[in-house]
């Protein structure tokens, strides 16, 4: 071939390539080159993923699905489809876990992996579905078009008998990289379970790191666990050390793919629940929802890295933020966990608790362990620290009809005005919306509002208005035989939509 006509493809081919580059537009408002913000849009996929809800042959579990309808957005079929994953294994991180997915594998009815246990089709529309299984797997979920944008699931599972009693509630959770669990525990009369979830279709690895009130725990097991293709792994954390504790700080590091990650605490007296994960390391954290009937507080924190941390402790309550007598300030030293018993700090109010870290000072993550109920009517909780709303969050699960449940709503610095919308019911209904003032350093709570009508389990959203930083939490109570079963879950942003630079072609390159 001639030179001239490689030279020509040469050129064609550049012409090609370079018709795809993106360049940033100049602002065509007259405002400085380069200060325009990326156009803000719709994220097109979201992946959630649940934990196996309970080995327990006395659990029956609620499922439930939302997505916020958006307004004037184009209508088109879509699907959000909650998938069961493969069997899970439960392991104590010392054997093989193949050996425990063959047992997992063959407990109970085999779950169709093609049939959907909850598919939503709508925005806007709530879906549920409930089981009473022992076995029930974890589910894999993926929604795209209109679905994806603050699609919301929740799991709701009553234990009425046994170690664990109670109501274990928890928002299924994107897969990342890397979760930080402080408040949980290896001593004895309590399993916590960490569930690690695999939605991919490559294996995961991640390690197990346990971090006490000396350091970093001596490991027995835990490092390099491996996640099979779209499967779960629970590995009960007393294994990973030959030393029992009662406050620890889980981190999960995923070396290779990513995971759901989700810490289940069972306790022979005070029931149990589902641990969140903290809101990701800062020098300032918010934790919202302490319930004003709660009889005890714990607060477990703690300094990743080698360098200290001073907090300042303040109770935000209805009125505005106080500091608790005897706890106005926590040192933490770095790379250990510390625990302080805030007893019955809310005296009668609910409220939340802000730590903010001296000037410059290291970045924390920090989790409360609340108690309600007496004598052995105890149940618990946890709140974790939480991301701000920056425009809308969702919690699913609310149930019509029922009473009880509370929405916390906090304002750590400037006064903040928000929506709250409950939608229509899974089973009928209307929304219904009203608007919340929250106060300067304060934290109100409300009664979750109802759908009109309502039937069926029902979400609610919380958009911020305006006015400053908003974190919120939702508190879900089912009592039964004189137990306060009660969950609380964080309302983090939804991250609905994603920022997109605007884009022209730039045929500029092609010159020399």
């Amino acid at each position: 071939m001639k030179r001239t006509t490689l030279s020509l493809f040469a050129a064609t081919a550049a012409l090609a390539v370079v018709t795809g580059v993106a360049a940033l537009n100049p602002p065509s408002d007259g405002s400085p080159e380069g200060t325009r913000t990326a156009e803000r849009l719709p994220v097109q996929r979201s992946t959630l993923v649940c934990p196996a809800p309970t080995s327990s042959d006395v659990g029956e579990t609620t499922y439930a699905a939302f997505t916020p309808a958006a307004k004037g957005a184009a209508q088109r079929s879509a699907a959000a489809d909650l998938l069961p994953a493969g069997g899970t294994a439960r392991t104590d991180a010392k054997k093989d876990a193949k050996d425990e997915k063959k047992a997992a594998d063959k407990k109970g009815e085999a779950q169709d992996p093609g049939k959907p246990v909850l598919s939503l089709k709508d925005p806007g529309k709530p879906v549920a579905a409930t089981t009473d299984r022992s076995d029930a797997p974890a589910l894999l979920g993926t929604a795209d078009g209109p679905l994806a944008p603050g699609w919301a699931v929740q799991q709701s599972t009553v234990v009425s008998a046994g170690s664990g009693r109670g109501l274990h509630g928890t928002a299924c959770t994107a897969p990342d990289t890397s979760f930080w669990f402080p408040g949980a525990s290896t001593v004895k009369g309590r399993q916590d379970y960490v569930h690690l979830t695999n939605p991919d279709s490559g294996a995961a690895v991640a390690d197990l790191e346990l971090y006490g009130k000396d350091g970093r725990v001596k490991p027995a097991g835990g490092e390099s666990v491996n996640v099979p293709p779209r499967s779960t792994v629970a590995v009960l954390l007393s294994t990973l050390t030959d030393a029992p504790a009662e406050d620890l700080t889980l981190h999960v590091a995923v070396r290779s793919g990513r995971v759901g990650a989700a810490v289940q605490t069972s306790d022979d007296k005070l029931g149990g629940d589902w641990l969140p994960p903290s809101a990701d390391v800062a020098p300032d954290l918010v934790l919202p929802g302490i319930p004003a009937d709660a009889t005890s507080v714990r607060l477990v924190a703690f300094a990743p890295g080698t360098e200290d941390a001073d907090l300042k402790v303040r109770f935000a309550g209805p009125n505005g933020s106080i500091t608790p007598a005897g706890h106005e300030a926590l040192h933490l030293k770095g790379g250990m966990t510390s625990a302080v018993d805030l007893g019955d700090v809310a005296k009668g109010e609910a409220g939340s608790l802000l730590l903010t870290g001296e000037r410059g000072g290291a970045p924390v993550v920090a989790a409360l362990r609340v108690t309600r109920g007496k004598d052995d009517k105890q149940e618990t909780a946890y709140i974790p620290a939480t991301g701000a709303i920056e425009g809308r969050g969702t919690v699913a699960g609310d149930r019509a009809g029922a009473k009880g449940s509370t929405l916390s709503l906090v304002a750590p610095g400037k006064a903040a005005q928000v929506r709250v919308t409950a939608s229509a019911g899974s089973e009928g209904g209307s929304p219904v919306s009203k608007t919340y003032a929250v106060g300067a350093g304060a934290t109100l709570t409300v009664d979750v509002p109802q759908p009109d009508g309502g039937k069926g389990v029902y979400a609610v959203t919380v958009e911020k208005v305006s006015g400053g930083p908003v974190h919120a939490s939702r508190m879900l109570v089912l009592p039964k035989d004189g137990v306060p079963m009660f969950t609380i879950q964080p309302l983090p942003d939804d991250r609905s939509t994603v920022a997109v630079p605007e884009a022209e072609q730039d045929l500029s390159l092609l010159n020399d």
